[in-house]
């Protein structure tokens, strides 16, 4: 059973979800998620709707999984030697455009996730929960290699101060983050909480 339903996903090629996926985002930024229907997926990308759910499940996995697709390489990918090096390079895996356009769509999707339980849920499962995992590793080789104390109190917060500086660039000056602002608030923010000098 498992095998069929495998097969049956593996259907779509690469390039063709990759457009599947470029179709939703431009429907998200055009009506938001909540006007967004499996239905005008299908029209636009000149799919039946029956192959959209079986692929993807439901409204939500699609656009998580779309959302997901903007991102720019795995963080278990990025390892510099330093964590001032693995900090800045998971922040310049994507252009300032990029970023932009990124920070409007989770402005829209966190509106949407308050109401609506199943897409905060997969949004956790499938997008939250393994970008924090990432940072995470990241941060634990920082303190098996000695630069960070295994006691600091920021270690904890680590998480935290990195969604902050993404969200209160857009909330206090109502601009996106760009490479430039948070390269300069790893260094003047997350680095000193963790107690690791910045040349």
């Amino acid at each position: 059973m498992a095998d069929t339903a495998t097969a049956r996903r593996s259907r779509i090629t690469p390039e063709r979800e990759a457009e599947l996926y470029e179709a939703v985002l431009d429907l998200l930024r055009e009506v938001g998620y909540d006007a967004l229907t499996m239905d005008a997926v299908a029209a636009r990308t000149r799919s039946s709707k029956a192959t959209l759910y079986r692929q993807w499940g439901g409204k939500a996995e699609l656009v998580v999984k779309a959302v997901r697709h903007t991102k720019s390489g795995e963080t278990d990918e990025v390892d510099t030697g330093s964590l001032r090096g693995d900090l800045h390079a998971l922040v310049t895996r994507e252009d300032d455009c990029v970023m932009e356009r990124n920070s409007a769509l989770m402005r829209g999707l966190a509106m949407a996730m308050h109401h609506n339980e199943d897409l905060l849920r997969t949004f956790r499962e499938q997008l939250i929960e393994p970008e924090m995992a990432g940072i995470r590793r990241v941060i634990r080789r920082a303190v098996d290699r000695g630069e960070v104390r295994p006691d600091c109190p920021a270690l904890e917060f680590v998480v935290h101060m990195f969604v902050g500086g993404f969200a209160t660039r857009a909330l206090i000056e109502n601009q996106p983050p760009t490479r430039a602002f948070l390269t300069s608030y790893i260094d003047a923010v997350i680095l000193p909480a963790l107690g690791v000098r910045v040349p």
